[in-house]
């Protein structure tokens, strides 16, 4: 079967799969240095011992001190790990479990992004089955026989969403990232900290909330039939961001500005569990890998140009969100509302400096390109099935800008 009429077939799959999965209840505690009420969280739970996960720039900067003083004054035992670097490794993660083994650790508290998340919750899962091999858990889905150990999930930038999500991508031994999705995932609370993102540079500001806005935007389109709440959370998240990330621009300390876009991104992550992502993310995953570019920058340059190719059908989803963020009147029609959206994102993108267009792509790419976005778009449930020279017209458009 050629790989189009496959992936036309399997469509659905993804979103019925998802559905399926539990997904964590995490409490949820926010404001302005709120990662202090770590140990008051812990004692109430009756953790006993705590294994501390972060990555080596923030244990540089202290930014685990806080949290550290707070399970002290609670009496709590933790231990540090801070091993994290940008693209985590199974021997990484494998010592991670192994500290939390031998802390007789009850918790883990993740500080950090998306790596540190990935590997907290591998570290969560497999210190409950320490004989386990690590690799036993980067199958495309993971049980976690009698749950992971309990998370406590600390977020320092606005963007995955990575706190809440049952998924992880960590690097085998052969130097492949393995993504997987992890069932029994045990996030106990999430902490929305805008203290950790007031000395974030600008283009981490700025890509981490576009990423965290995709994730909003694709769950609306996906087509996986979502809930009432999902929706709510799912328009929120393009709200925050449309709203917020122009005024942290303009003020890195606007504290109110800065926690609103970290609940954006929670909420995104609400959206990557239950809605799932599509095909800004498989076009972002590709162009990002080939030409190492940042996710959050991939995300920007494929935003706008795979967002108008599924207007025509998706216009009443994208219309009603227009009006949920005051970008369109009721008595809008649905394609002008639809395109109001679509110029509010162009606004967005440019304030956040985007060069027009990825001039980093390559037309002798595009047969590579093409079979590597194929492949990953299976994982996702997408409004419809691109060709492949739908495919290659989309690159064109990306190199040469919207």
């Amino acid at each position: 079967m050629p790989l189009y009429l496959e992936r036309k077939v399997i469509r659905k799959v993804p979103g019925t799969v998802i559905k399926a999965a539990p997904v964590p209840k995490p409490d949820l505690l926010e404001g302005f240095g709120t990662r202090e009420k770590v140990g008051s969280v812990c004692a109430e739970a009756g953790f006993a011992s705590v294994l501390l996960v972060t990555d080596e720039t923030l244990y540089g900067l202290g930014l685990h001190e806080k949290i550290a003083g707070s399970l002290e004054e609670n009496g709590i035992r933790y231990t540090v790990f801070h091993d994290i670097h940008s693209e985590p490794t199974v021997d990484i993660v494998d010592a991670g479990r192994s500290a939390a083994v031998n802390c007789e650790a009850d918790c883990i508290v993740a500080l950090g992004g998306g790596s540190v998340m990935d590997s907290s919750k591998i570290i969560a899962a497999g210190a409950r089955h320490p004989n386990l091999p690590i690799r036993h858990y980067l199958h495309k889905f993971a049980i976690v026989e009698g749950g992971s150990l309990p998370m406590i999930n600390i977020p320092s930038t606005a963007g995955t969403g990575a706190e809440c999500t049952v998924g992880a991508v960590v690097k085998n031994k052969s130097g492949t990232k393995n993504a997987t999705v992890l069932i029994g995932l045990d996030i106990a609370c999430v902490i929305l900290d805008s203290e950790l993102l007031i000395n974030a540079p600008e283009s981490v500001t700025a890509w981490c909330a576009v990423d965290a806005l995709s994730h909003g935007l694709e769950g609306l389109l996906a087509d996986v039939g979502s809930s009432e709440e999902d929706v709510f959370k799912s328009r929120e998240c393009v709200r925050l961001i449309l709203e917020n990330l122009p005024l942290v621009l303009d003020d890195p300390k606007n504290i109110e500005a800065r926690q609103a876009t970290l609940l954006a991104a929670h909420y995104g992550g609400n959206a990557i569990n239950t809605q799932l992502a599509g095909y800004v993310h498989a076009f972002a995953h590709s162009i990002g890998a080939l030409y190492h570019i940042p996710h959050g920058k991939a995300i920007a340059w494929c935003l706008i140009p795979i967002m108008t190719a599924q207007e025509a059908f998706r216009y009443k989803e994208m219309a009603d969100l227009a009006r949920f963020c005051r970008l369109a009147d009721d008595g809008d029609g649905e394609e002008t509302a639809a395109d109001r959206l679509i110029e509010a994102l162009k606004d967005l993108l440019g304030r956040c400096g985007l060069e027009k267009g990825c001039a980093l792509l390559r037309e002798k790419d595009y047969d590579k390109l093409t079979r590597m976005i194929d492949a990953d778009s299976i994982n996702y449930s997408p409004s419809r099935t691109l060709t492949d020279v739908e495919i290659r017209m989309l690159l064109d458009q990306i190199r040469r800008g919207y």
